[in-house]
């Protein structure tokens, strides 16, 4: 119970920060994107403030043994850069730069029951399912490669 707690209070703190300092606004977003343009600068300084305290928070818990509300820590075993870390990183950039939105702002702001965003959480909804299909059909197929698999025409 206490770990639903702090997940509730760390999406209330993020929410408000998103809202605070105006990532839920996508044509605020845009301005910051367009570095041609009218470029607005404000969110850069979101941006900064936000890797400082995520530094400092990553910082902070390597020094402990284990976390506080579960028995161990998860961090990420991979280092390396490969395609489908580009190939995803792309796509996110592409849809936050057409459209000014990203998936948190989008959750947020879904509770103004707007057509865009509606149609934007779906489609976000969709292409997460798609990669976790994608996701188990290799892990599938490199179970079946390992190893016979008996089929229905096999008898």
């Amino acid at each position: 119970m206490p770990l639903i707690f702090a997940s509730f209070g760390c999406g209330l703190i993020f929410g408000l920060g998103l809202l605070i300092s105006g990532m839920s606004e996508p044509e605020k977003v845009l301005g910051f994107l367009d570095l041609f343009g009218a470029w607005d600068a404000t969110l850069a300084f979101v941006m900064a403030g936000a890797v400082a305290v995520g530094c400092a928070g990553f910082a902070l818990a390597r020094r402990r043994h284990a976390p506080l509300l579960t028995p161990a820590f998860a961090w990420p075993s991979r280092r390396d850069i490969d395609a489908q870390l580009l190939i995803g990183s792309v796509l996110f950039g592409i849809g936050w730069g057409l459209t000014g939105i990203c998936p948190g702002p989008a959750l947020l702001n879904l509770e103004g029951l707007t057509a865009p965003i509606i149609v934007f959480v779906a489609a976000m909804a969709v292409g997460m399912s798609g990669f976790e299909l994608w996701q188990r059909r290799g892990a599938a197929s490199e179970t079946t490669t390992s190893g016979a698999l008996a089929m229905p025409s096999d008898g």
